[in-house]
């Protein structure tokens, strides 16, 4: 059974960095695509971020474009997100995802299995 652990979370003021990270045990992260979704309160959860594993094509929402990047280290199966810039809308807890299927999809039934959400707070 895959477990997929976040952490890197935190409270950081705007402008600020941190960077995600998604660690999975039991099983490797495989071939398939794995993403990162966050959900803040009283909002529906929301695709961020997603990298493949042959081509490492990635897909960015636009509300993060330009500030995060994803990325991926198979030989320690684990996915990592870089978050810049950050403003106070991007509180929330993220969440990372595996795919049950090699393309990337902003469709949260298109992912097997969850990590438990690590949460980032943006504040001044």
């Amino acid at each position: 059974q895959l477990q997929l652990v976040e952490s890197g979370g935190g409270l950081v003021q705007p402008g600020g960095s941190l960077r995600l990270s998604c660690a999975a045990s039991g099983l490797t992260l495989g071939s398939f695509a794995i993403g990162w979704f966050r959900q803040a309160p009283g909002k529906e959860r929301e695709a961020v971020s997603c990298i493949t594993n042959s081509d490492a094509s990635t897909y960015y929402a636009d509300s993060v474009k330009g500030r995060f990047t994803i990325s991926r280290d198979n030989a320690k199966s684990t996915v990592y997100l870089q978050m810049n810039s950050l403003k106070p809308e991007d509180t929330a807890i993220y969440y990372c995802a595996k795919s049950w299927y090699l393309y990337c999809s902003g469709d949260g039934s298109h992912y097997r299995y969850w990590g438990q959400g690590t949460q980032v707070t943006v504040t001044s």
